[in-house]
């Protein structure tokens, strides 16, 4: 078999009708679309209710937005700290546990207890988890986050494509 052997099965296409052939047959003239009107002459738009207001514009809309420079931080609690074995945490460290992602912000939250001292190194700590850290004899340092260093805006970049909260 080759492929100039191909075929659609017997029956399986059907012609599309030829209108629009001149006056003498049926499907001639108007070619089955009546006479005059929108129809007749082009296709009408989609959605297109006669010039009453559309559908798409009389149903309300969500309100509010999506900041497109927001800050999303990988949350760690201190109980998920306290299982882990190390002194000091990074987000290196948290990484290579499977407990955040590559390159994520980190924060520290206060679920949980801390039972031993730990050196945590995070991007954000959230006041009670920082005291529980302290009390348990332990150190709380900030990392820079990257688009506030110096010379660079304090905002990161605009997430989303150049529709996002037009």
């Amino acid at each position: 078999m080759r492929v100039d052997d191909l075929a659609p099965a017997p029956g399986s296409k059907k012609a599309s009708r030829r209108v629009g052939r001149g006056t003498g047959g049926r499907r001639g003239k108007t070619a089955g679309r009546g006479t005059k009107g929108t129809r007749a002459r082009n296709t009408v738009a989609a959605g297109f209710e006669g010039g009453q207001t559309p559908l798409k514009m009389r149903v309300p809309k969500l309100k509010g937005f999506t900041n497109p420079f927001r800050v999303e931080y990988s949350a760690v609690n201190l109980d998920t700290l306290d299982v882990m074995s190390e002194a000091t945490v990074t987000p290196e460290v948290l990484h290579a546990h499977g407990i955040v992602r590559k390159d994520a912000f980190v924060k520290i939250l206060a679920r949980g207890e801390l039972s031993r001292k730990i050196d945590v190194h995070a991007h954000a700590v959230s006041k009670a988890a920082e005291a529980a850290i302290t009390a348990a004899g332990g150190t709380v340092t900030l990392i820079e986050l990257p688009f506030k260093a110096e010379g660079k805006a304090g905002r990161p970049p605009a997430k989303g494509n150049q529709f996002t909260n037009r």
